[in-house]
């Protein structure tokens, strides 16, 4: 499969831009275990505009995590034009667009999820920064605003014709934030039109190998991008890759590689983001981490309550000592 001349596996599998996750720490971790495509955290076209010192580290990428895709949102077009200028000195692979994002104060200001309420403009800005720039441009978005405004496969037409080279679908509408279940044949409907010749990703709710096989074989899709279920296990990738391969599940990693990639996040993302800001957002991939470890809701809280490097080193030494491998469940 290829978007644009980037050359990718039958059925990729991506990383989803996620705020304060999918960042050069994880990312790495992502990667070693079999991500095919990633994408930064998503960038606000105003904060890179502007030089805001926050919005600029978010382009930090990585020889080792090519390809890669920097996704940047925003409501004003002519913003969005200089913010994808500005991604591409970064030498990613992709220009993202994010049409997906429900927070309030992003969708309720006519970025994300929010543009879906004015499609000419997405329209409009889409064909902006495709013009903009020399990299293939995708565009991560949602079904539609509510359950009565789902124009998936118009805005899927949209935006081809103004020349994104692939387009991922998170089967939810804005409305519904995370909640309720993501509907894949609004996916399907748009991968089965006969006028969409670039590649589709479903998105949503993707959380085990089985599901995985089941979704890629019942839709139709091109790959799956994961989101939430890889947080804190970023093995879920290489599982997803055998599991459709010899139709067969690999073995859980162990107590000692999950106490040594966190080690190696932790110190990644110390590294990247400094003690006090690295310590604050592991606290997100703690639980997935150690999920199925009986009775570890000491050390996981003790984790979340670090005020240190060396105290959060303590106590991943002592769940080392204290854990037995039969303890983790499948």
């Amino acid at each position: 499969m290829k978007i644009g001349n980037i050359k990718l596996p039958d059925f990729p599998l991506l990383l989803a831009p996620m705020e304060d996750v999918s960042d050069p720490p994880f990312r790495a971790l992502c990667k070693k275990n079999g991500a095919d495509l990633m994408f930064t955290e998503f960038i606000s076209s105003e904060g890179l505009i502007r030089d805001a010192e926050k919005s600029v580290q978010k382009l930090d990428i990585y020889e080792y995590e090519r390809p890669i895709g920097i996704q940047i949102f925003g409501d004003k077009i002519e913003s969005m034009r200089q913010a994808a200028e500005i991604a591409e000195k970064a030498k990613p692979e992709i220009i993202d667009i994010n049409y997906g994002c429900p927070v309030k104060k992003v969708a309720c200001k006519g970025a994300g999820a929010g543009i879906l309420l004015d499609l000419p403009k997405m329209q409009s800005m889409t064909k902006e920064i495709v013009d903009a720039v020399n990299l293939p441009v995708t565009v991560k978005t949602r079904l539609g605003w509510d359950e009565n405004s789902i124009k998936i496969v118009e805005v899927a037409k949209r935006l081809q014709d103004v020349g994104i080279k692939a387009l991922t679908i998170h089967g939810r509408t804005r409305k519904q934030m995370y909640k309720g279940e993501a509907n894949w044949e609004y996916i399907a409907e748009v991968k089965n039109d006969p006028q969409i010749q670039i590649p589709i990703f479903g998105n949503g709710d993707i959380n085990t190998p089985e599901k995985a096989l089941e979704y890629k074989e019942r839709y139709n899709v091109d790959g799956i991008m994961i989101g939430r279920a890889s947080i804190g296990y970023p093995w879920i990738f290489n599982e997803i890759k055998n599991f459709i391969n010899e139709k067969k599940k690999i073995k859980k990693p162990s107590l000692e590689e999950r106490i040594n990639t966190v080690k190696r996040h932790l110190d990644f993302s110390i590294e990247w983001k400094g003690e006090t800001l690295g310590l604050l957002e592991m606290r997100r991939h703690y639980t997935n981490y150690f999920r199925g470890i009986e009775n570890f809701k000491k050390f996981r809280m003790q984790l979340i309550e670090s005020a240190s490097y060396e105290e959060s080193l303590e106590t991943l030494n002592n769940i080392n000592k204290n854990f037995k491998e039969s303890k983790i469940l499948a």
